[in-house]
């Protein structure tokens, strides 16, 4: 029962820091299931959530069904990412209001450490495989210069943003909380209806958010089988590409009206359209500071690795 539940509350915190990652713009929760171990028993175990899963919970058999989709696998992971999403909102809104230099620089460290780590499970590097790793990084680079959507209260616009967020949340390199600014709906969906707990919203994303896991998940399964070595090195390059998402030192850009004024929402706060990115022009207070915790956002996936290396593998 002690080996069972430490097991559990391990996945527990792999959850956490998966949702963590998932409210952080920029930041994937499939980069962190990627480099915690747990990506293809996930993957895999969203998959077997198909007709015959279903046809057992219908018919009564709990067990079957539970053994069939790894459901308390899957319960310590989700039940850890739900309870990030909630418990961090706030916090998180309060961290990037106020010190948004300091927490991009943290995740541009931890990220960046992902992209070797993640890259060594590539067997081998062909060309194909080289070739694949570059398009996933000019992929990702090239969405973060894309310029935000206005935001939309539609209940099937919520659905679909469910729907594509949950699929680049899982997808390591491709941050869920950056499509949902590329949708415009981040601040409605990650901030105000969490810390409102607004039903409205929160139903049709957490519908299309099911309807994508289950989806894309079999995608991802079957994919991950047959070309284990591409995908990875795509992955990979989707990581690498994420970086200029996450440069610490950089401006808004804010949308603008016909008349040149900037646009605002209901709420008063302007709205972002892109950013533009520079490097500090001295070596300030600020500058040592982010540094060093790029180099702490490095060490801690560095640590989490070799803390993998020494505990035995009981996730595949």
């Amino acid at each position: 029962m002690h080996k069972y539940f430490r097991e559990y509350l391990i996945l527990t915190l792999k959850g956490f820091a998966m949702g963590a990652a998932n409210v952080i713009p920029g930041v994937s929760g499939g980069t962190i299931a990627l480099i915690t171990g747990v990506f293809e028993k996930l993957i895999h175990s969203l998959r077997s959530i198909d007709h015959i899963a279903l046809s057992l919970l219908f018919k009564g058999r709990f067990r079957t069904f539970s053994s069939r989709i790894n459901f308390s696998f899957l319960l310590a992971v989700f039940s850890g990412a739900v309870l990030s999403v909630f418990s961090l909102a706030r916090l998180l809104a309060y961290l990037f209001d106020n010190f948004p230099v300091f927490i991009w620089a943290y995740f541009f460290g931890l990220i960046a450490a992902s992209i070797y780590f993640v890259g060594r499970g590539i067997e081998k590097w062909t060309f194909t495989v080289f070739i694949m790793f570059a398009a996933g990084a000019f992929l990702a680079a090239w969405i973060s210069t894309m310029s935000p959507a206005e935001g939309n209260e539609n209940t099937l616009y919520l659905v679909l943003c469910g729907m594509v967020a949950v699929c680049s949340m899982i997808l390591p390199g491709l941050s869920g909380s950056f499509i949902l600014i590329l949708m415009g709906n981040y601040e409605l969906v990650a901030i105000e209806a969490i810390n409102e707990l607004r039903i409205d919203v929160l139903a049709p994303v957490f519908i299309g958010i099911v309807g994508g896991l289950l989806i894309f998940s079999h995608f991802l399964s079957w994919i991950f089988r047959n070309f284990r070595n591409h995908t990875l090195s795509v992955l990979t390059g989707f990581i690498a590409g994420s970086l200029l998402i996450l440069w610490p030192w950089k401006d808004p850009v804010y949308r603008l009206d016909e008349f040149g004024r900037v646009l605002t929402r209901p709420d008063g706060s302007p709205v972002i359209q892109n950013y533009q990115r520079f490097l500090p022009d001295s070596l300030s207070s600020e500058v040592i500071i982010a540094v060093a915790l790029m180099i702490s956002g490095y060490l801690t996936i560095w640590l989490i690795e070799k803390i993998a290396e020494k505990r035995p593998n009981t996730e595949k």
